[in-house]
């Protein structure tokens, strides 16, 4: 099986880009699973109905979240409704939403897992017992393989969850920081690791936000309205192929123009 991870879809630019080639991208890479993160997709903020439905569109499978999740009040009564959108599990209990969710992909059931660390976020549990607990609950549903979205801030406690859940989990991909890193691997056990799979959004920007309204931010110290930036959207993507074991076997970094305007 192989499956295509989007990073962070950064607000209508990003929502253009990933419509623009995603069809193309799964084709080519014969993906058979497509999950987007989605939790900058509405204004760059959070997501709500219109930026899930285009996510869909575009031909996405599961949307996953993060930190952002609840920004738009919005959404709380599409969380609660779609199935195909995870927010992070180590949330607490009785918050919209629901931390995973199960897909039948070539007759195979794969569980979709987010997590939220617990450096600089706030959550209501650690993601280690969490990942756990949640993994118990998605093998008695009958999962025969399990991708976590880690969004987190800190590298170290991506790694650190990573090795924990290595051969455990089919793959853990970080999200959050919209900056890809260069550490996309298979782990010994047979998990598919990137500490973070970067945006979709525009390169011309400071992580989705126009140049000028961040930089306000830094040199001013004020508080500053972000816009989000529209010019050379690129996807930021990886390619992972499972074997019939349910373990990794490569994993493929994709940073490429959309070709939106």
């Amino acid at each position: 099986m192989r499956f295509l991870f989007i990073g962070d879809v950064v607000g209508k630019p990003g929502r253009r880009g990933l419509a623009a080639r995603l069809p193309q991208l799964r084709q080519s890479h014969s993906a058979e699973l497509v999950i987007v993160n989605g939790e900058n997709s509405a204004g760059g903020i959070g997501i709500d109905e219109r930026s899930a439905e285009e996510i869909f569109a575009a031909g996405a499978d599961v949307i996953t979240l993060g930190n952002h999740a609840y920004r738009q009040r919005s959404s709380y009564e599409l969380l609660d409704r779609d199935e195909r959108i995870v927010r992070p599990a180590n949330y607490p209990k009785g918050n919209p939403g629901q931390g995973s969710t199960m897909i039948e992909v070539g007759g195979r059931r794969v569980g979709v897992l987010n997590l939220s660390g617990a450096l600089g976020l706030t959550v209501a549990r650690s993601p280690f017992p969490a990942a756990d607990a949640e993994l118990g609950e998605l093998e008695r549903r009958g999962a025969e393989l399990v991708i976590v979205d880690f969004h987190a801030e800190m590298t170290s406690e991506k790694v650190a969850l990573g090795w924990y859940l290595d051969g455990r989990v089919a793959a853990v991909l970080g999200t959050h920081t919209h900056v890809p890193t260069a550490d996309a691997r298979v782990l010994p056990g047979g998990t598919a690791f990137i500490a973070d799979v970067g945006m979709t959004g525009s390169r011309q920007s400071i992580l989705g936000v126009r140049i000028e309204d961040a930089m306000a931010g830094f040199t001013t110290q004020m508080p500053t309205r972000f816009t989000t930036a529209s010019e050379d959207v690129w996807i930021n993507a990886v390619a992972v192929t499972i074997g019939e074991d349910g373990r990794a076997t490569s994993i493929e970094q994709i940073l490429e123009p959309s070709g939106s305007s």
